[in-house]
């Protein structure tokens, strides 16, 4: 008799839960999924298109995103990865302004169980464990398409010097590093492409217009090249060559790496020559690995976005199919 008024006792029990909550599942449904996501600002279109990605793919998924832009300094992120920690978030994310210096922070990350997914850049960390992966451009690879499109366009005046003036980004950036690398890595040795000036721009328009200026003033025609790590950086130098009196696409080639729209742009008015995609709409993809990482499921170390080329050829086409 015990047992059965317990079974009874219970059913009731269970009886009032339904009748208060209308079923027992969504009262006791698992709470969304808290990231803590750490931008390095807004400082180009790209940037912004990426943030817009980010909350977009969030807000869809029902997923709760603590947001903070860095202003690109490396402090800021470091006192958002704690304030992550601090409120116990269930992923942070974020996209590093630099390389270097993330040690101490990601392992308190790892000591308090939040698992770290990096965006867009890398980080150089003694301990590769202290991150779980990372999802963004092949930067290298970038360097190289950009210089392989110069190669190509060079062997058509087989008897010309192109000496190149390049913008870098923000010295220290995983981007500015290895578009460097890539670009330097397939045109050394070939005597026909010489860098004669390489400063950052610190991939902003503004920066970038200034750096030119600066090249300029010290080569003047001798530039037959203006390489930029990104478009904004490219956009800006172009109005210091036409403040210059000169013609941006036609007396100074110009390459560039986003694939922005304001790229496209440029290159449908014959001011830019080549844009090498790097795409920033990875959000969706992001909220998914950020799911899968909660749930304990395996996922990559390296996760690479797929990209393009676009040379001015085909930007009046491409134009109107561009999303940033």
């Amino acid at each position: 008799m015990t047992c059965n008024r317990r079974t009874v006792l219970k059913a009731g029990v269970a009886a009032a839960i339904v009748a208060t909550f209308g079923s027992v599942g969504p009262a006791f449904a698992a709470k969304p999924l808290v990231i803590g996501f750490s931008q390095v600002g807004a400082e180009s279109e790209w940037r912004t298109a990426n943030t817009v990605s980010i909350k977009d793919a969030a807000k869809k998924d029902g997923i709760t995103l603590k947001f903070a832009d860095a202003q690109q300094r490396q402090e800021n992120q470091v006192k958002a990865i704690r304030s992550f920690i601090a409120q116990r978030v269930d992923i942070i994310a974020f996209s590093p302004v630099v390389e270097s210096g993330w040690d101490t922070v990601l392992r308190e990350a790892k000591a308090a169980k939040i698992p770290v997914i990096l965006t867009d850049r890398a980080v150089n960390v003694t301990d590769p464990s202290l991150y779980v992966t990372f999802i963004g451009s092949d930067f290298i690879e970038e360097g190289r398409l950009a210089a392989r499109w110069l190669l190509e366009r060079a062997k058509k005046t087989p008897d010309a010097t192109f000496n190149i003036v390049e913008l870098q980004g923000t010295v220290g950036s995983a981007p500015a590093i290895d578009r460097q690398k890539g670009f330097a890595e397939i045109i050394a040795g070939n005597p026909k492409l010489k860098i004669i000036r390489s400063q950052t721009g610190d991939f902003t328009r503004t920066k970038g217009k200034e750096v030119m200026e600066a090249f300029l003033k010290a080569e003047g025609k001798k530039i037959n090249v203006l390489y930029a790590h990104n478009d904004d950086m490219a956009i800006g130098a172009i109005q210091a060559i036409e403040e210059a009196g000169m013609k941006p696409g036609k007396d100074i080639l110009v390459i560039s790496i986003d694939g922005v729209r304001g790229a496209f742009q440029a290159m449908v008015a014959g001011k830019m020559n080549v844009t090498v995609e790097c795409n920033p709409l990875f959000g969706p993809q992001l909220m998914q690995i950020a799911r899968d990482v909660a749930a304990n499921k395996p996922v990559p170390k390296r996760i690479t976005v797929q990209e393009g080329v676009f040379p001015a050829e085909v930007a009046a086409k491409e134009f109107p199919n561009r999303k940033y």
